[in-house]
């Protein structure tokens, strides 16, 4: 069973995606990607898929292959200078250790982005902060030049983006630590012992810092902080989680048509491996600020997927919680269902398995066959489920207040 609006791979393993990139109108995405193996392994490759929105991408060759230097292609970033070039900047790996990356450049060699050529290692791991890991670029503009951030942690547990400043994009300066936190602080919210993909932004005049949740090879959530930047240094005022479930990772930001400030992330556990693939992004989520709370709303291209009558597995669910519940089916089973917990928190129950998470006001419920993600305005959750039909059926209260707008292409 493949999702339709979420992008999965043809064959092998996808994770983080990354370089999301509007233009010519449509989008090219890139991705970490593994062929030939529904497990993930070091000798990542940068897959390349382009679509007109976000939620029909079409899978192309390879972009970037392990090799000339080059044990593993991990994730990156990619931008287009003043010189009207572009380049991406992706983590270089090497066995046996693979935790601390080399940052390299490569650049298209035609129009549409489907062959590219290696350049030159730019960034190393500084000396004298005693790494276990670095890796994953981010690469963003300011008044004073190009500054890049680089996630890293060290062995005292302490996450942290290290900042670099350039004024073409081909010779950086080390300037320091950008932002960091130890994995023994946790107010408002734990954050880990590396940060991978750290990506320094801004929304709603706002400077946010959003990543992934790492600690001992264990992947966790995405969390972020917000507060204030400058030069190249970041200064936490909140942190905050952004998702639940053991399903979303990895957050990659780009900005639309619209420039408006958006998310994708990695989905983990969404795979048919008889089917030989494995892993999924989700759909896309614009980004604001309410009070001190990063929100992430799902992008409005979902909406015009929406057709009355159709029939399938997918819809784009509205639904003010009470005390009803929500119940997804099919095939005569429950697939999910949803009930008011307590205050400001919803349930979710997929099976035997049981989550909890914070949520206010109305919530987007997607279904995509093999794929569901809540959404409320204090969070994400997302997780694998398993269908047993060929349709979807949405039961609530009588009194409840829920909309199913059912997807179709």
């Amino acid at each position: 069973m493949r999702p339709h609006f979420h992008f999965t791979p043809q064959s092998g393993w996808i994770n983080d995606p990354h370089g999301i990139t509007y233009r010519d109108g449509g989008y090219d995405t890139f991705f970490q990607y593994v062929p030939g193996q529904t497990v993930w392994g070091p000798n990542c490759h940068w897959g390349h898929a382009r679509g007109r929105d976000l939620f029909s991408l079409e899978e192309l060759p390879v972009a970037i292959a392990p090799g000339e230097g080059d044990g593993g292609i991990w994730t990156g970033s990619l931008v287009t200078g003043a010189d009207g070039k572009t380049r991406v900047f992706y983590t270089s790996t090497s066995e046996p250790d693979i935790g601390i990356g080399r940052v390299r450049i490569a650049t298209p060699d035609d129009a549409k982005w489907i062959s590219w050529s290696k350049g030159d290692f730019v960034v190393d791991a500084p000396a004298g902060l005693d790494l276990i890991a670095y890796r994953d670029p981010f690469l963003r503009q300011d008044s004073d030049g190009w500054r890049m951030f680089v996630g890293a942690g060290d062995r005292a547990g302490t996450a942290m983006a290290l900042s670099y400043r350039s004024d073409d994009l081909q010779e950086w300066t080390y300037e320091g630590v950008a932002l960091e936190r130890s994995s023994a602080e946790t107010a408002d919210v734990w954050m880990g012992a590396l940060w991978e993909c750290p990506q320094i932004i801004d929304v709603d005049g706002r400077a946010v810092m959003v990543s992934s949740i790492w600690q001992a090879d264990v992947l966790y959530y995405s969390g972020y902080a917000i507060g204030t930047y400058e030069a190249g240094r970041f200064v936490a005022e909140r942190w905050g989680r952004l998702t639940w479930g053991d399903s979303y990772y990895a957050p990659s930001f780009f900005r639309d048509e619209q420039d408006r400030p958006c998310l994708v992330f990695w989905m983990r556990g969404i795979e048919d491996l008889d089917a030989g693939w494995a892993g999924a992004h989700s759909i896309p989520y614009i980004l604001s600020i309410e009070g001190d709370v990063l929100v992430a709303t799902p992008h409005p291209d979902i909406e015009q997927y929406r057709e009355p009558g159709a029939t399938g597995l997918a819809a784009d669910i509205t639904w003010t919680p009470d005390a009803a519940g929500l119940r997804l089916t099919s095939g005569g089973e429950d697939a999910a269902t949803l009930e008011l917990s307590g205050a400001g928190e919803l349930t979710v129950r997929i099976g035997d398995a049981v989550h909890a998470f914070p949520a206010a006001g109305e919530v987007r419920v997607i279904v995509d066959g093999p794929v569901l993600e809540v959404v409320s305005r204090r969070g994400l959750f997302g997780a694998p489920i398993a269908p047993r039909g060929d349709t979807l059926t949405v039961t609530a209260g009588d009194d409840s207040d829920v909309t199913v707008h059912p997807l179709a292409r």
